[in-house]
Formats: C-alpha cells, structure tokens, sequence
C-alpha cells in the first residue's frame, strides 16, 4: 500500500504544483496589468462565479457530460468491434480505413450542422454521434495497431502448436491490444468532452456548457463564462481518471512494466 501511495503521490504532485504556479503567475498578471474584465477575469473572480453557479454549472455539466458519455462507449465498443473486423479481413481494411480518415478529417461544425437537420431541434443525439465518430476513429487506430503489431516469434509458436486464427487473436492479439485500447481511451475520455460541449456551439438545445460559455461571452459575462470552462476541464479531468484508474485496475502489470521502461 505505502508503495502505491508514494507512486500516485509522485505522479500527482508535479502537476499539482504546476497548475497552483500557473493560476497564481495568471492572477498576478491580471491585477499587476490592470487588465479589464471583458479582457481577462482573475481566477478568483472566475471562482467566485463558479460557487455562486454551482447548481447551473452542475446542471449544464451533466448534458455535456452525459453526452460525452454515451459518445465514449459508443465509439469504443464500435472501435474495438470493427478493429477485429479489419484485422481479420484485409480487403475491409484497406476499404473501410480511408474513409474513416476522411470522415475524421471532417471538421466538426460541418458534420453537426447535417445531423442537427437530421434530428428534431431539441434532440442531443447529433452531438452524440459527432462524439461517436470522435472517439471511434482514436479507437479504431490504436487497438488496430495493437492487434496487428505483434510479436512474430509469438505467432510462429502458437502455428507451431498448430493453433487457428482464432485462437491467435484470444491468446496473442487481443492481449497486445489491451495497452493500446487504454491509450486510445485516454486520449478519448478528454476529447469525447472537448467534443461534446464544442458540438453545442452549432444548434441544438442550449443547456449544455458549450452553449452556455457562448451565451455568456456574448453578454460580456467573461467571469461566468470562465465559471463554465472550469466545469468543462474538471468533467474532461474526471473523463481522464476514471479511463486511468480502469488501466491500473486492469492491467497493473503492464502498468507496472511501462513504468519501469518510463525509467
């Protein structure tokens, strides 16, 4: 235990210490330059408004964050399932892979505004098929690889024991992929948030953060509106928690192994 509790100690306190330096250094310069508040607002006024909003800033949080939420295991699940497919199939995959690297490229204001017509105004299912397709093609990459990028000399003994394709995948790829699934989830935790209050700024029902962060800079509340970009983060921080604490609990050994190469 006191093992674990020296390493998430020193893995917390670095950026710990970075953000309290970073926030007192932006205070500073705010009151130091006497910048307006339509300019910049202080991080204390910025809290301040966030207190006050809490319940609104809670409320708008859970629409992002179911959103970003249901994109999440949407886009995994149909990542992992079609990363199988590929690896299995090789004509799929040279089909199927340029076109998800060209829907990818796709910028999000485009696509949103052709689902938003799709659906009635009020539905919050377009911006969860934006975060769908987001977090699909970040999985759909990275667990590809790991199927596919294994060891030969792995492979060349499960064929000497006479094993099927299948077994192969069970047995050699799929266990390769866990690491790799857990990076892509990581890098997708944050932006299936980034995503989902982005994809508010396009139509739709305005309860989410994205719409109210617009709302208020268009009222000229930049302190209110800061208040909302701060739920924003803290939901993205929780995303990235949550997707790191489920690689520690399920796979603390290549964890383990990652960070002694780390070193």
């Amino acid at each position: 235990m006191s093992s674990r509790v020296s390493t998430l100690v020193r893995n917390v306190w670095p950026p710990a210490v970075f953000g309290v330096l970073f926030v007192a250094l932006w205070e500073f310069v705010v009151k130091f330059f006497d910048l307006k508040p339509y300019f910049l607002a202080p991080p204390s006024k910025i809290w301040q408004k966030f207190t006050e909003n809490f319940d609104l800033v809670w409320g708008a949080a859970k629409v992002s964050g179911t959103n970003a939420l249901i994109g999440l295991l949407a886009g995994a699940l149909f990542g992992m399932v079609m990363s199988l497919v590929l690896s299995r199939f090789r004509v799929l995959n040279d089909l199927i892979t340029p076109l998800a690297i060209a829907l990818n490229a796709i910028p999000i204001f485009v696509l949103v505004a052709v689902l938003n017509n799709m659906f009635a105004i009020t539905s919050e299912v377009p911006r969860r098929i934006m975060v769908t397709l987001v977090v699909y093609f970040i999985v759909l990459v990275n667990v590809a690889k790991g199927l596919t990028q294994v060891s030969p000399t792995h492979v060349e003994l499960m064929r000497s024991y006479a094993a099927s394709d299948t077994q192969i995948l069970k047995k050699v790829r799929i266990p390769n992929a866990v690491p790799y699934l857990f990076t892509a989830l990581k890098i997708a935790a944050p932006a299936s948030v980034i995503t989902a209050f982005v994809s508010e700024y396009f139509g739709g029902s305005q309860n989410g953060l994205g719409s109210r962060i617009a709302s208020n800079i268009a009222n000229s509340k930049n302190a209110v509106a800061w208040a909302y970009v701060l739920g924003a983060c803290l939901l993205g921080l929780v995303f990235y928690v949550i997707s790191s604490v489920l690689e520690g609990v399920s796979t603390p050994g290549g964890r383990a192994k990652r960070s002694q190469e780390g070193r």
